[in-house]
C-alpha cells in the first residue's frame, strides 16, 4: 500500500480540475476511508528474542471541527485493527487486537486552493484487546498494555465541489507496550506505526 498512496494521490491531482475552495461557513468535515497501520521494522527484544509486529488495512472514519479556514482540531476512529505478534526462530506466538484513537490539531496551509496541504500534531491512546497466545506460547496468557503516545499528522486535501473532497495522508504514532506472559513482563513491544490511508470527506 506505500507504493500505491502516491499513485492515488496523483490520479486524484488529475481526475479533479482545480477549482477554488468556496467560501462557506461549514466548520465540520467527516471523512470515510481505508488506512494501513505499519508497524516500524524493528519491534523491541520480547523474552530475549528479536519480535516483529504485522501490518493492518481497515476501514477508518475521523471528523474534524474548523475553529478558522488554517485551524482545525480532529479525531481519528478505526474498526478494530488485527496484528500477529512474531520472535525470531519461534514464528508466530501471540495475535491482538488494537483501536488507536487519535486526537490532533492540524494546520491547513491554502485552505481556499483546490489543493491544500496540511501538518498536524496530537495525542494516540492504543487499547489492546483479544490478545491470544500461539505456537510456542499457545495455552499461555499474554497481555500487550494500552499505550499513550505523541503523534504526528501529515496529508493534503483535494477539492472536488464545495462540499466534498479527497485526502491522503500519513500519520506516526508513539506506541510502546509493556507484554506479559503469564503476569510476567517479558520486555516492551516498540511498534510506533506508521499510518497512511485515503479518504473521501464531506463538509457541513
Amino acid at each position: 500500500m506505500k507504493a500505491l498512496l502516491p499513485l492515488l494521490v496523483a490520479a486524484a491531482f488529475g481526475a479533479i480540475a482545480p477549482a477554488a475552495h468556496a467560501d462557506t461557513n461549514d466548520n465540520w468535515v467527516v471523512r470515510f476511508g481505508v488506512h494501513a497501520v505499519d508497524p516500524k521494522s524493528n519491534n523491541g527484544d520480547l523474552a530475549g528474542l528479536r519480535a516483529s509486529v504485522s501490518s493492518s488495512v481497515r476501514p477508518t472514519a475521523s471528523i474534524e471541527y474548523m475553529f478558522t479556514p488554517n485551524l482545525g482540531v480532529d479525531l481519528l476512529a478505526a474498526l478494530p485493527f488485527q496484528h500477529d505478534v512474531k520472535l525470531a526462530g519461534l514464528g508466530k506466538v501471540a495475535q491482538t487486537r488494537q483501536l488507536p484513537p487519535t486526537l490532533g490539531v492540524n494546520y491547513h496551509f491554502m485552505p481556499e486552493s483546490a489543493v491544500s496541504p496540511f501538518v498536524g500534531v496530537g495525542l494516540n491512546y492504543t487499547a489492546f484487546f483479544h490478545t491470544r497466545s500461539a505456537g510456542a506460547l499457545a495455552g499461555t496468557s499474554v497481555s500487550i498494555a494500552n499505550s499513550w503516545g505523541v503523534a504526528a499528522h501529515a496529508g493534503v486535501d483535494v477539492t472536488i465541489n464545495p462540499k466534498w473532497l479527497f485526502t491522503a495522508d500519513l500519520r506516526w504514532a508513539n506506541i510502546e507496550s509493556d507484554v506479559k506472559v503469564n503476569g510476567s513482563k517479558v520486555g516492551t513491544a516498540k511498534i510506533n506505526p506508521l499510518v497512511y490511508g485515503v479518504s473521501l470527506g464531506y463538509r457541513f
